[in-house]
Parts: C-alpha cells; structure tokens; sequence
C-alpha cells in the first residue's frame, strides 16, 4: 500500500546532491516518487522509512523522519507573497551553520587523509567530512561535537584544532604556516651542513668504506647522523610510530624506514666489520642526513607555495575594514568591526570600505564592487538600495542602515562557499584518494620483493645491493605529489573563480562543466534585463488607451511578476479601483471583477480556453511578437478588449557573450515559457541556436532531461524559482547572483555579476582548472610509475650502476614542488573574451 514519508535531510551542499539522492531513492521497486530539495524529501511508495533512511545514508548523505511542512503556495492568496513564502534564506550561511572546521597537523601525504577522513566519519553524528592536504584543514558536516572530532583525530595519530572564526583560521593557519617554514628550513640546513660534507669527503677524500684506519672516525660521524635523524628527522619517526600504532602507513613510514635502515646498517658495519666481507663495507650515514635534509627542504618550499596559493581567498578576506563609524544620538562614534549590530547606522565617505551589509538610507555614492562581483565599473546607488561588505565607496557619502553583520555578510558567505569548495573533491580527485589509501602498503611491499631479488639473485656482494634497492624505492614512492595534485589546483582554481565573480560550490562542479557542450538559458532575466516594458498599446471596440491601462494595471497591482510590472509602470501612478475575486491562472493569466465588469489578462491561450475571439487583434499579435514582444490581452467581459506589447530588452553584453560561448564550441538553447514567436525573435537576435519556447515551470526540467537523453552534457543558466527544478536537473546548474535564493541554493554555480560574460569566464575556469588537475596527477603517477622501476634496479643491465638514495630523496622532494607551482599557475588564468 502506497503511503508519503516525509524526510529531513542533512549533508546535501548542491544541485548534484539533490539529484544524486532522488537518483538513488527512485531506483528502489517500492519508490514511486521522490521529492528532492537540500533539506527535505518526500516519497511516495510502499517503502518504510527506515528504508528510505537506509538508502539516503548509503549515498553518503544524513536523513531523519520529519513532520510534513504546510504548503505556503497553497495558502496563500496572493502568489507573489506565497513564493516569498517558499523561498528558504541563501544557503551559504545556513547549510555551513551545522559544519565545524578544523586544522589539522602531522598530515604529509594522500595516506594521511583517508586515514584523518576515516576517522572523522567514523563519529557518530558526522555526515561528511572533507580532508584537504593542501590547506591542513578539515570541514565537517554534521552534528559531533568539536571535542569527539579532535579526539577522533588524535586517536588516529595527528593533531586537530577546532576553528570557529573564518578570521582566527586565518591567523592560526599563517601562524602555523610561518613556524612550520621555519623549522623545516632549520632541519633542512642542519641536515644538509652534515650531509654535502660528508658526501663530498666520501666521494673525493674517501671511498665511505670502514677501515682500521678511519673507524673511529666514522663512528664519531655516524652518532653525528644519529643526532641529525632525532633532531631534524623527527617528526618522521614520531609520525611513523603513530601510524604503526594505528595500523596504518603513511609517506613519513617510508621516509622512516628507508633512513632508519641505512642508518642501522651503516652503524652495525661501523660497529662489527668482521662480521661482513670486506666489499660489504660500504657506509649510508650521509645518504641518510641528505634525505633528511632534502625532504625538509622539500616540505619547506612547499609550504610557501601552498601559501601563495590561498591569495585569492586572502584578498576577500582582506576587504572587511576593521572598523566602523557609527552614527548616534551623541555624534559619529568609531566601533570594533565586531560591535556593530543589525539596526545602526553607519556612515560612508569617498574611499572608505563598506564594513557590513545594509541599506543606503541617505545619500549617493558609486561603489566599486569588482572584488566581489568582478564587475569593473562603479555602480551608482542611492536611497534603498543595498550595499554589502568589501565593496568601495569611490565617489559620494551616504549613510546606510547595518542589516547583515559578522558571517551573515555576503561577504562572509562568499568565503565560506569558497572554502567549502576548495574543501571538496571532484571524482578525479576522489580516484586518487583510493589509489593512495593502498600506495604506501603496496610500496612497502615492492620494496621488500625487489629486496628479495637482489638479495637472492644479484651480485655480491648481496647485502649492500639489497639495501640500496630497499632504501631508494621507500624513498622514491613516497606519494606527495599524488596527494597535492587535486587539492592544490582545486584551492588555486576556486580561488581564482572567485576573483572573477564566479563562486563554485563544490569542486565536483568544476569536473562536470569542463565536458559540457549544451548550454540552456532562460530568457527572463538571463538572457533580458529582467525588467520588462510596455512598448505598444492596441485597442479595439470602443475601449480608449488610458481605461485599458487602467483595468490591466488594477488587475496586477498585487503582482510582483515582471510582466506586471511593466503594465503598472506603463499605467503611472493614478488611482486604481478596487478588484474582487482575484484568480491566478496557472501558466495563462489573472482575472478578476473591476467596477461590475469580468476581467481577463493573459496570454492568447487564456482567451482562447474562454473562447473569445481575438481576430481583430491577430495582425497587432504577429507584428509584436515578431519583433520578440510579448502580447499580453485583455478581455472585457468576455470581449477582446486590448493588447499590450511587452518587450524585455537582452542585455548590454549577451550578445557579445553568447558569440564567445559560440565560438568555444557549445549549442545554446533558450529554454522559455513565452510563446514561440516572441522567443524565436529574441533567440534570432541573441544568436541562440535551439529555442524551446511554451514551456510551463514543471516542464523545464523535463526539457533538460530530454536534451540528456540525447547524449547531451547540460548546463543550465537560470535565475527564478522557476528555475530551481532544470538548475537542479542539469548536469551542471549556474545561477545568476540578481537572482532568487532557490535559483542560487539549487546551483552548483552562482555569478555574482548579472552577466553571461560570467558564464564563458566560469566555463574557461573550469576547463583550466580540470586541465591542471590532470597535469599534476599525470607528473605524480608517471613519476611513481617510472621511479619505482628505476629504483628497483631495471636499468642496472644498461647502466651498471643504481639510483643513489640521495637522488632518490632530491626526486621525491622536487615531484612536490612541481606539483604545487603547477597548481599556482592558475592564479594567473585569465579567460578569453
């Protein structure tokens, strides 16, 4: 027996989330329909709700049984207000509100944060966690506590933080980072002032063989190793223990292993030569110093390229001023960024910097947005208008009324979305993941198998041959790079995106658009202005202009719909009389009674289902609507009365934004609810190359679904409501910033500025941003995959000789610096126009 469950849902950040969990609920026998959104489901079937609970969980996501919600579009009277009603607050603030941050130490390589992840998703509570090696850091959904979380972590064998102030992350992290740089470069020096002395000597003054004559010598030098391995190497060996104790292995194992071992077999030779032949006399002390001292070097300027790195997110973090002049009953008053509260006013002169959201209240000013939207020209505001944190004022003084503080700010949203983008990983980056969850056990092994052969099958003398292999390959294979090839481009890529007004929320996002080759656009407020005119007004029978505008704009006085509003803006400002039994007419119209007589005003179709005749208005109808107007009619008491002709002008830059879309390579469709006619003339004049045009809201989303099953790739580019279902369906959805919070929960893209040139400029971004990750881990995976090799002795046949330890560690160390300064290139991506 079919029932309805209503489920509350937790972890869900994006279109593909929601599309993920319908995909897996629908495909159960006993679901007959399932109703996504971010934080809610309602399924139709004959399942329990354990069941569904079950499913939801198994596609990686939280869910709870929960109390239907009323349906604020079924009661109220007026649509606008019930829309209102329906539309949640922008997700940025609210679906962060439930996630906890934390920094993260001891991590080194891809080994380490499945392990960290792991233990982070074991606690109860937790729906998601997500590690980012580049950054050091954790974001975790879910209900758990700070403490289970950085007890989890340290039971795993690292150090954790809980961070709950974007601000003091900042400061910790840099903290961190500065005395992080600077041990390694202390650890690098004091490895490398023993190790380059001893190898020199060794090379030019001495064979680095124990004789009679110098075993003393090397001795002295061998406990100066020691000291050099606990000293500058420790944090190796510690890491190393840690990860034994917990069963697992990470590079600091490898790293451990290999200098622990040639250290231990160079000590025992110092210490009992007779108890090795003489050609096994060779010593390893400063293969074990200069790998030491190489790695550190390595990590050293690692860290100060994975600095540069985060500068995109930085310099949004840069643009909160650290104060505020306040005005009051006293006089201006200057307060603490962190006193000011939603309600005071604030006070803005030429080149000052907006400390929190608001509304301008007095005044005029231009403010420079580009660090926010990335729109380069000033913007003029005045009375009522909003203003948010970062922008600049360049010209003008205005005082503005706070209504968004702290990390409720667009501002903050913003850099909350980007960090939980840069937090993510695309399924390229989640392969790697799973590769490195086994590396560093398959490496261990490999070490231990060519060990074998050299031992058993090389020449003598076997021992020392044994340990050159052993040694180089644990050092060689350590999986840094592989472990930075994702994170960093996506840290560097998000950030960048972010620059040009483009924010990502989540990096999976970026994966899906750069295979994209169908680009679907609403027309109203995409494509258009957004802001409609009434450019004609035709008349028939006895009806005038001015009483026609007056009963169209008495009738959609209640309406906040774009086309209304055209219609009142056009009526101007008189007086309009009363209307009673106002109706909407889903998809065709309104009516209504004005002065005792019946009202319709519509689209043709609602005159048509009335069956009244439109003749005399059918030559005005094709004249308008081939010049891409809207005709919207007017019916008097069942009689053909008017029509008005409005247009929705295409933006400044749509065309020329389209014409590079175009150029890239990618079929534009216009996805519309207007009749074809009207849209065919807009597509003709935009340079659209399909146009699906009569669409109704709950139709757009199947439209979407019937490109896919073309074979199509889709994205959709939208920015009502009446959005959110086609944002949502299509592979990836991008949302306008001028838009409604549904349209923008719903994206897996939002613009901040209201331009399709942000559509090409997030399209090329991710392209570059995939080009990268693919580059960084095609470098990690060729050279693991020819280093082992070499390190195993394949080319001893050829060469007569094996890979130095020494180069061995050079390699391993340089693999991560080219992974990091690859990623970095990104910062300087600019897009075509």
């Amino acid at each position: 027996m079919s029932h309805t469950i209503d489920l509350t849902l937790d972890g869900l950040t994006c279109g593909h989330c929601v599309k993920r969990v319908k995909e897996s609920l629908e495909q159960r026998p006993d679901v007959e329909t399932a109703d996504v959104t971010l934080d809610h489901a309602e399924v139709t079937g004959s399942a329990s709700a354990d069941q569904l609970i079950d499913t939801i969980k198994q596609a990686g996501y939280g869910a709870a049984l929960s109390h239907p919600k009323a349906n604020p579009l079924a009661e109220s009277a007026n649509p606008s207000e019930a829309l209102t009603a329906a539309t949640p607050e922008l997700p940025a603030a609210q679906e962060l509100d439930d996630s906890q941050q934390l920094l993260i130490n001891g991590m080194s390589c891809a080994s380490c944060v499945s392990h960290v992840q792991n233990a982070l998703q074991a606690v109860p509570g937790v729906t998601q966690a997500r590690v980012n090696l580049a950054e050091r850091t954790a974001l975790v959904m879910g209900s758990a506590s700070a403490a289970d979380l950085v007890q989890a972590v340290e039971k795993a064998g690292y150090g954790a933080e809980a961070i709950e102030d974007d601000q003091e992350r900042r400061e910790r992290q840099q903290e961190t980072a500065l005395a992080t740089m600077k041990r390694f470069r202390w650890q690098a020096i004091v490895a490398l002032l023993v190790g380059i002395p001893v190898m020199g000597w060794g090379m030019l003054g001495d064979n680095m063989m124990v004789t009679d004559a110098n075993r003393s010598l090397w001795l002295m030098i061998g406990l100066i190793t020691l000291a050099v391995m606990v000293f500058a190497g420790g944090h190796f060996y510690s890491s190393a223990w840690k990860s034994l104790k917990n069963r697992t292995a990470t590079m600091d194992t490898l790293v451990a292993l290999g200098t622990g071992v040639a250290w231990l077999y160079s000590m025992s030779v110092n210490l009992w030569p007779q108890w090795f032949p003489m050609e096994a006399r060779h010593l390893y002390y400063e293969a074990s110093a200069m790998i030491i001292g190489l790695i550190n070097l390595g990590h050293m300027l690692e860290a100060r390229a994975r600095q540069r790195s985060s500068k995109a997110l930085e310099k949004l973090l840069d643009l909160t001023p650290p104060s505020a002049r306040v005005v009051t009953e006293e006089g201006e008053k200057t307060l603490p960024l962190a006193e000011v509260q939603p309600g005071m006013t604030l006070r803005l002169t030429t080149g000052d910097r907006v400390p929190v959201d608001g509304e301008i209240t007095q005044g005029e000013a231009w403010f420079d947005e580009a660090m926010l939207t990335g729109e380069p020209i000033p913007q003029q505001k005045g009375d009522g208008e909003s203003i948010h944190a970062g922008t600049v004022v360049q010209d003008g003084s205005v005082l503005f009324r706070a209504s968004a503080v702290g990390s409720h700010t667009t501002l903050s949203r913003i850099i909350r979305m980007v960090r939980q983008a840069q937090s993510s990983k695309p399924e390229i980056g989640q392969m790697a993941d799973r590769i490195s969850a086994v590396f560093v056990p398959a490496v261990v092994a490999i070490a231990l198998f060519s060990a074998a052969i050299w031992y058993f099958f090389g020449p003598a003398p076997q021992i020392v041959y044994t340990l050159v292999i052993a040694t180089t390959v644990l050092i060689i294979a350590c999986p840094c790079a592989l472990g930075l090839a994702t994170p960093m481009s996506i840290i560097s890529g998000v950030g960048r995106a972010a620059e040009f007004g483009v924010l990502v929320r989540d990096a999976d996002a970026l994966q899906r658009a750069s295979t994209l080759d169908t680009l679907v656009f609403d027309k109203t407020g995409t494509l258009t202005e957004g802001k409609p005119q009434a450019v004609a007004v035709k008349t028939v029978a006895d009806m005038n202009e001015t009483d026609a505008l007056r009963l169209a704009a008495a009738l959609e006085q209640g309406s906040s719909h774009p086309l209304a509003r055209a219609i009142l803006d056009k009526a101007g400002n008189g007086a309009l009389p009363q209307v009673n039994g106002f109706r909407t007419l889903r998809g065709l119209g309104v009516s209504g009674e004005v002065d005792g007589q019946t009202l319709l005003l519509g689209n043709q179709a609602l005159l048509n289902e009335q069956q009244i005749d439109t003749q005399a208005l059918d030559d005005e109808l094709t004249a308008q609507a081939s010049r891409g107007a809207t005709p919207v009619l007017l019916a008097v008491d069942g009689k053909a009365a008017a029509l008005f002709a409005v247009r929705d002008p295409l933006r400044e830059d749509s065309v020329a934004a389209l014409q590079r879309l175009h150029r890239e390579g990618y079929r534009l469709v216009m996805l519309t609810g207007d009749n074809p006619t009207t849209a065919h003339a807009i597509a003709k004049e935009a340079g659209i190359d399909d146009v699906i045009a009569g669409v109704l809201p709950d139709g757009k989303a199947e439209a979407i679904k019937t490109l896919q099953r073309q074979g199509r790739q889709v994205a959709m580019v939208g920015d009502g409501i009446n959005d959110a279902p086609a944002l949502a369906q299509a592979d990836v959805g991008i949302a306008m910033g001028g838009g409604s919070d549904v349209a923008i929960e719903t994206a897996a893209i939002t613009l901040m500025r209201h331009s399709l040139a942000g559509v090409a400029d997030a399209l090329a971004i991710s392209k570059a941003t995939l080009r990268n990750m693919k580059q960084n881990l095609l470098g990690a995976f060729i050279y693991n995959s020819l280093g082992i090799p070499i390190a195993a002795g394949i080319l001893w046949p050829i060469t007569g000789t094996l890979l130095n330890p020494v180069v061995a560690g050079a390699a391993m160390a340089l693999s991560s610096i080219t992974v990091v300064s690859n990623a970095n290139r990104l910062l300087r991506f600019k897009p075509k126009n």
